[in-house]
């Protein structure tokens, strides 16, 4: 594509128009000089137009080929991989539905079992786990975790365990149905506490495998267990910050921001650095800057739908790179409530929103 190029020249640089000219309105080179293109790339290639996804590129000193994008196509791209939360969040009612319709199950079928696994995986944000990290690293996750590992006491469930980077878990969580459900577990003959009897009644174990095809069947998307730690990480944060927002300051909103960060990376059990990068959504630190999340997550019971409709927001925002979410032109954009949510092994619906007790 025809572009804008650059050379050099006794006073630094001059920028070369694809018919031969020489740009020199200060708007465009005030535009050039703020894509901040080091002065040792060469084979400058320069957007002519600003609304570009791509606005320039060049060859590094080891002859890598760099980029600089679009302040809107940036945030756009840095914010795709929170892009499944709102199918996710949306998916969230439906799929609690079918795990409770599934705990009632009588006996200890497969279903049951898959879905204990689930149901604590929403109630704690532990990984999943797999068998390779647990034999080479004897560290742990949920579907990994030993009948030892595991106590159960005035109907809560308590995890200890060694997780990934040897990191020691304690978590509680207080669900008597969940706990009776784990007990009958630790009485099954077997080291590890996830496993049923087949038809034959033969032991089978629960990997992280079935776990992700549960969640599959259950929602009609292509949901992994990882999905309900990037969730979390946003609740966690979302419902810390809240109370908070607006902050009165910005040294008061830095300590805010830092202490939520560190909230979710307690919860999760990776570092704050990790954390407000995979893990807090954007849409959730602007809204305490500009106060909107004290409405949005006004409580508990409500922060989760609540969050849902702020990263609808947040979405049309970015996707049409303003405040409003409307298409240049003034015609509304795309409404992201529109997309259905899937279709589930059963569409069962209604279980609303809060984390079932």
């Amino acid at each position: 594509m025809p572009g804008i190029r650059r050379h050099r020249s006794d006073a630094g640089f001059v920028y070369v128009l694809p018919g031969g000219g020489v740009v020199e309105r200060p708007d465009h080179l005030a535009r050039i000089h703020a894509l901040a293109i080091p002065p040792a790339w060469t084979d400058v290639w320069i957007c002519v137009t600003p609304r570009g996804h791509l606005q320039a590129t060049g060859r590094d000193a080891r002859v890598r080929k760099q980029y600089r994008y679009h302040e809107h196509f940036r945030r756009l791209r840095d914010e795709t991989k929170f892009c499944r939360m709102i199918d996710f969040g949306r998916a969230l009612p439906g799929l609690r539905a079918v795990v409770a319709h599934d705990l009632a199950r009588h006996g200890m079928p497969r279903e049951k079992v898959v879905a204990t696994c689930v149901r604590l995986l929403d109630a704690s944000f532990i990984r999943v786990g797999n068998v390779e990290y647990a034999r080479e690293n004897e560290s742990f996750g949920l579907t990994t975790l030993r009948t030892d590992q595991v106590r159960v006491a005035a109907g809560h469930v308590r995890l200890r365990f060694r997780g990934k980077a040897g990191k020691e878990h304690d978590i509680d969580v207080g669900e008597p149905r969940l706990a009776a459900i784990v007990r009958r577990l630790q009485e099954l003959p077997g080291q590890t506490l996830f496993h049923y009897l087949d038809h034959a009644g033969h032991p089978r174990t629960v990997g992280s495998a079935d776990v992700n095809a549960y969640l599959r069947e259950a929602t009609g998307h292509d949901f992994t267990a990882k999905d309900f730690r990037t969730w979390a990480g946003t609740v966690i944060a979302a419902r810390e910050l809240a109370d908070r927002s607006p902050p009165p300051s910005p040294a008061a909103a830095k300590r805010g921001l830092n202490e939520a960060v560190r909230a979710v990376s307690e919860k999760l059990g990776n570092t704050p650095a990790v954390s407000r990068r995979f893990y807090v959504h954007p849409a959730v630190v602007d809204g305490y800057l500009t106060g909107d999340l004290a409405h949005v997550c006004p409580d508990d019971a409500s922060c989760e739908r609540g969050l849902l409709g702020l990263l609808e927001r947040r979405a049309r925002a970015v996707l049409f790179g303003r405040a409003g979410g409307h298409e240049p032109g003034g015609r509304a954009g795309l409404d992201l409530r529109e997309v259905t949510p899937g279709s589930g092994r059963r569409g069962q619906r209604g279980a609303g929103w809060a984390n079932p007790g």
